[in-house]
Protein backbone atom coordinates (compact mmCIF):
# COMPACT_ATOMS: atom_id res chain seq x y z
CA UNK A 1 0.00 0.00 0.00
CA UNK A 2 1.50 3.51 -0.87
CA UNK A 3 -0.57 6.01 0.95
CA UNK A 4 -0.40 9.67 0.05
CA UNK A 5 -2.57 11.35 2.31
CA UNK A 6 -3.50 10.28 5.57
CA UNK A 7 -5.90 10.81 8.89
CA UNK A 8 -5.09 9.21 12.11
CA UNK A 9 -7.38 10.59 14.73
CA UNK A 10 -6.52 9.80 18.11
CA UNK A 11 -3.08 10.18 17.13
CA UNK A 12 -1.73 11.96 20.26
CA UNK A 13 -1.02 8.79 22.52
CA UNK A 14 -0.60 4.97 22.80
CA UNK A 15 -1.58 3.37 19.65
CA UNK A 16 -2.89 6.15 17.16
CA UNK A 17 0.56 7.73 18.07
CA UNK A 18 2.31 4.53 17.25
CA UNK A 19 0.09 4.63 14.36
CA UNK A 20 1.64 7.96 13.34
CA UNK A 21 5.46 7.20 14.22
CA UNK A 22 4.92 3.63 11.88
CA UNK A 23 3.71 5.63 8.85
CA UNK A 24 5.88 8.54 8.99
CA UNK A 25 8.64 6.04 8.98
CA UNK A 26 7.62 3.10 6.49
CA UNK A 27 6.05 6.06 4.34
CA UNK A 28 8.46 9.13 3.77
CA UNK A 29 6.40 10.65 0.66
CA UNK A 30 3.06 10.29 2.63
CA UNK A 31 1.66 13.16 4.20
CA UNK A 32 -0.12 12.84 7.82
CA UNK A 33 -2.84 14.46 9.34
CA UNK A 34 -2.88 13.49 13.58
CA UNK A 35 -5.80 14.59 15.21
CA UNK A 36 -6.16 15.24 18.97
CA UNK A 37 -8.38 17.00 21.33
CA UNK A 38 -5.03 19.28 22.47
CA UNK A 39 -2.84 18.61 19.96
CA UNK A 40 0.04 21.29 21.55
CA UNK A 41 -0.07 19.05 24.43
CA UNK A 42 1.37 16.09 23.51
CA UNK A 43 4.74 16.07 23.92
CA UNK A 44 4.93 12.59 20.83
CA UNK A 45 3.51 14.81 18.02
CA UNK A 46 5.56 17.69 18.90
CA UNK A 47 8.60 15.73 19.06
CA UNK A 48 7.65 14.17 15.52
CA UNK A 49 6.57 17.08 14.31
CA UNK A 50 10.14 18.69 15.00
CA UNK A 51 12.03 15.72 13.19
CA UNK A 52 9.35 15.60 9.86
CA UNK A 53 8.55 18.85 9.67
CA UNK A 54 5.05 19.72 7.23
CA UNK A 55 5.18 15.82 6.15
CA UNK A 56 3.00 15.53 9.90
CA UNK A 57 0.45 18.01 10.14
CA UNK A 58 -1.72 18.35 13.66
CA UNK A 59 -5.60 18.60 14.07
CA UNK A 60 -8.04 19.68 16.53
CA UNK A 61 -10.53 16.84 17.06
CA UNK A 62 -12.48 15.90 19.52
CA UNK A 63 -14.65 12.74 18.48
CA UNK A 64 -17.48 13.42 20.85
CA UNK A 65 -18.16 17.23 19.63
CA UNK A 66 -19.89 16.81 16.02
CA UNK A 67 -18.59 20.70 15.28
CA UNK A 68 -15.51 20.01 16.05
CA UNK A 69 -15.60 16.74 13.43
CA UNK A 70 -16.92 19.46 10.91
CA UNK A 71 -14.22 21.93 11.85
CA UNK A 72 -11.17 19.54 11.23
CA UNK A 73 -12.61 18.42 7.51
CA UNK A 74 -12.82 22.14 6.64
CA UNK A 75 -9.44 22.41 7.79
CA UNK A 76 -8.01 18.81 5.96
CA UNK A 77 -10.18 20.08 3.00
CA UNK A 78 -8.24 23.26 2.65
CA UNK A 79 -4.55 21.13 2.77
CA UNK A 80 -5.61 18.51 0.24
CA UNK A 81 -8.52 17.23 -2.14
CA UNK A 82 -7.78 13.44 -1.02
CA UNK A 83 -6.81 10.91 1.26
CA UNK A 84 -5.51 7.31 0.97
CA UNK A 85 -6.10 6.28 4.30
CA UNK A 86 -8.04 7.06 7.44
CA UNK A 87 -7.61 5.63 11.28
CA UNK A 88 -10.19 6.47 13.72
CA UNK A 89 -8.68 5.42 16.83
CA UNK A 90 -11.62 6.42 19.21
CA UNK A 91 -12.02 3.77 22.47
CA UNK A 92 -13.64 4.55 25.78
CA UNK A 93 -13.36 1.74 28.39
CA UNK A 94 -13.34 3.61 31.77
CA UNK A 95 -12.80 7.47 32.48
CA UNK A 96 -12.02 7.94 36.55
CA UNK A 97 -12.91 11.25 36.30
CA UNK A 98 -16.64 10.54 35.37
CA UNK A 99 -16.62 7.52 37.50
CA UNK A 100 -17.24 5.28 34.45
CA UNK A 101 -16.18 1.63 34.71
CA UNK A 102 -17.00 -1.54 32.70
CA UNK A 103 -19.99 -2.49 34.89
CA UNK A 104 -20.11 -5.89 36.29
CA UNK A 105 -23.95 -6.49 36.51
CA UNK A 106 -27.28 -4.75 35.48
CA UNK A 107 -27.09 -2.76 38.92
CA UNK A 108 -24.38 -0.80 37.61
CA UNK A 109 -25.53 0.32 34.34
CA UNK A 110 -26.21 4.25 34.63
CA UNK A 111 -27.86 6.01 31.55
CA UNK A 112 -25.04 9.20 30.84
CA UNK A 113 -22.20 6.16 31.25
CA UNK A 114 -23.92 4.75 28.38
CA UNK A 115 -24.32 7.86 26.36
CA UNK A 116 -20.74 8.83 26.59
CA UNK A 117 -19.61 5.23 25.53
CA UNK A 118 -21.86 5.73 22.44
CA UNK A 119 -20.53 9.02 21.72
CA UNK A 120 -17.44 7.96 21.64
CA UNK A 121 -16.91 4.47 20.23
CA UNK A 122 -20.21 4.80 17.78
CA UNK A 123 -21.17 8.25 16.82
CA UNK A 124 -17.69 9.65 16.97
CA UNK A 125 -16.38 7.35 14.00
CA UNK A 126 -19.29 7.50 11.82
CA UNK A 127 -19.51 10.95 12.18
CA UNK A 128 -15.86 11.00 11.05
CA UNK A 129 -16.74 8.44 8.16
CA UNK A 130 -19.74 11.16 7.54
CA UNK A 131 -17.85 14.27 6.95
CA UNK A 132 -14.21 12.43 5.46
CA UNK A 133 -16.06 9.87 3.23
CA UNK A 134 -15.69 12.39 0.06
CA UNK A 135 -11.76 12.78 0.19
CA UNK A 136 -11.30 9.05 -0.19
CA UNK A 137 -13.55 8.72 -3.14
CA UNK A 138 -11.55 9.42 -5.90
CA UNK A 139 -11.30 6.22 -7.84
CA UNK A 140 -8.21 4.79 -6.95
CA UNK A 141 -7.61 2.13 -3.45
CA UNK A 142 -8.33 3.74 -0.63
CA UNK A 143 -9.27 2.81 3.31
CA UNK A 144 -11.28 3.94 6.02
CA UNK A 145 -10.40 1.79 9.67
CA UNK A 146 -12.03 2.08 12.98
CA UNK A 147 -10.71 0.75 15.76
CA UNK A 148 -13.20 -1.44 17.36
CA UNK A 149 -13.44 -4.42 19.63
CA UNK A 150 -13.59 -8.03 19.72
CA UNK A 151 -15.69 -8.38 22.86
CA UNK A 152 -18.65 -5.72 20.91
CA UNK A 153 -18.93 -9.13 18.60
CA UNK A 154 -22.40 -10.34 20.00
CA UNK A 155 -21.93 -14.09 19.28
CA UNK A 156 -18.50 -14.41 20.79
CA UNK A 157 -20.14 -12.74 23.93
CA UNK A 158 -19.94 -15.53 26.14
CA UNK A 159 -19.16 -13.83 29.57
CA UNK A 160 -21.60 -10.94 29.69
CA UNK A 161 -20.96 -7.92 32.08
CA UNK A 162 -18.97 -4.92 30.11
CA UNK A 163 -22.73 -3.36 28.76
CA UNK A 164 -21.41 -0.17 27.34
CA UNK A 165 -18.53 -1.10 25.76
CA UNK A 166 -19.81 -4.00 24.52
CA UNK A 167 -22.60 -2.44 23.35
CA UNK A 168 -21.36 0.54 21.59
CA UNK A 169 -18.74 -1.35 20.14
CA UNK A 170 -21.11 -3.61 18.78
CA UNK A 171 -23.30 -0.43 17.55
CA UNK A 172 -20.06 0.72 16.14
CA UNK A 173 -19.45 -2.17 14.10
CA UNK A 174 -23.05 -2.02 12.41
CA UNK A 175 -22.24 1.41 11.51
CA UNK A 176 -19.27 0.50 9.59
CA UNK A 177 -20.88 -2.22 8.22
CA UNK A 178 -23.91 -0.37 6.64
CA UNK A 179 -21.40 2.34 5.74
CA UNK A 180 -19.30 0.24 4.05
CA UNK A 181 -21.94 -0.83 1.75
CA UNK A 182 -23.46 2.73 0.78
CA UNK A 183 -19.90 3.93 0.06
CA UNK A 184 -19.04 0.60 -2.37
CA UNK A 185 -22.10 1.98 -4.29
CA UNK A 186 -19.65 5.08 -4.64
CA UNK A 187 -16.20 3.22 -4.98
CA UNK A 188 -15.98 0.27 -5.86
CA UNK A 189 -11.64 0.77 -4.43
CA UNK A 190 -13.02 2.32 -1.35
CA UNK A 191 -12.73 -0.59 1.62
CA UNK A 192 -14.56 0.34 5.17
CA UNK A 193 -13.35 -2.13 7.77
CA UNK A 194 -13.64 -2.28 11.27
CA UNK A 195 -10.05 -3.25 13.36
CA UNK A 196 -9.55 -5.39 16.47
CA UNK A 197 -6.01 -4.40 17.49
CA UNK A 198 -5.75 -7.09 20.41
CA UNK A 199 -4.94 -5.93 23.98
CA UNK A 200 -2.58 -3.41 23.79
CA UNK A 201 -0.65 -1.33 26.64
CA UNK A 202 -1.87 1.72 26.70
CA UNK A 203 -4.24 4.06 29.26
CA UNK A 204 -7.32 1.92 28.02
CA UNK A 205 -6.36 -1.37 28.85
CA UNK A 206 -4.65 -0.73 32.04
CA UNK A 207 -6.58 -1.60 34.67
CA UNK A 208 -7.38 -4.37 33.62
CA UNK A 209 -3.76 -5.92 32.14
CA UNK A 210 -3.47 -8.11 34.98
CA UNK A 211 -5.72 -10.81 33.45
CA UNK A 212 -4.16 -10.57 30.35
CA UNK A 213 -0.90 -13.19 29.65
CA UNK A 214 2.20 -11.63 28.98
CA UNK A 215 2.41 -13.00 25.38
CA UNK A 216 -1.19 -11.45 24.50
CA UNK A 217 -0.12 -7.88 25.34
CA UNK A 218 1.52 -5.84 22.93
CA UNK A 219 3.41 -2.75 22.83
CA UNK A 220 1.76 0.14 20.75
CA UNK A 221 4.63 -0.30 18.23
CA UNK A 222 3.74 -3.81 17.84
CA UNK A 223 0.22 -3.30 17.02
CA UNK A 224 0.49 -0.62 14.77
CA UNK A 225 3.07 -2.99 12.61
CA UNK A 226 0.71 -5.77 13.02
CA UNK A 227 -2.53 -3.12 11.79
CA UNK A 228 -0.92 -1.73 8.76
CA UNK A 229 0.18 -5.21 8.34
CA UNK A 230 -3.60 -5.92 8.00
CA UNK A 231 -4.85 -2.71 5.74
CA UNK A 232 -2.27 -3.26 3.34
CA UNK A 233 -3.47 -7.39 2.60
CA UNK A 234 -7.03 -5.85 2.53
CA UNK A 235 -9.48 -6.04 -0.89
CA UNK A 236 -12.57 -4.31 -1.71
CA UNK A 237 -14.13 -7.72 -1.14
CA UNK A 238 -12.85 -7.65 2.70
CA UNK A 239 -15.11 -4.08 3.27
CA UNK A 240 -17.61 -3.96 5.88
CA UNK A 241 -16.15 -6.61 7.98
CA UNK A 242 -14.12 -6.62 11.10
CA UNK A 243 -10.55 -8.21 11.28
CA UNK A 244 -8.20 -9.17 14.54
CA UNK A 245 -4.39 -7.94 14.27
CA UNK A 246 -3.67 -10.98 12.97
CA UNK A 247 -5.76 -10.48 9.35
CA UNK A 248 -8.51 -13.01 11.24
CA UNK A 249 -12.34 -12.50 10.45
CA UNK A 250 -14.39 -11.50 13.63
CA UNK A 251 -18.12 -12.67 13.64
CA UNK A 252 -20.96 -10.60 14.18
Amino acid sequence: MSADNILIQGGARGLGLALVERLLSDRPEACLFASARAPEQSEGLQRMHKRHGDRLQTLTLDIADANSIRAARETVGRACDRLDLMITCAGLLHDAERDLWPEKRLADIEADHLARSFAVNATGPILMIRHFHDLLIHGERAVIATLSARVGSISDNGLGGWYAYRASKAAQNQLTRTAAIELRRRSAELICVGLHPGTVDTALSEPFQQRVPEAQLQRPDQAATHLLKVIANLTPDDSGRLFDWAGQPINP
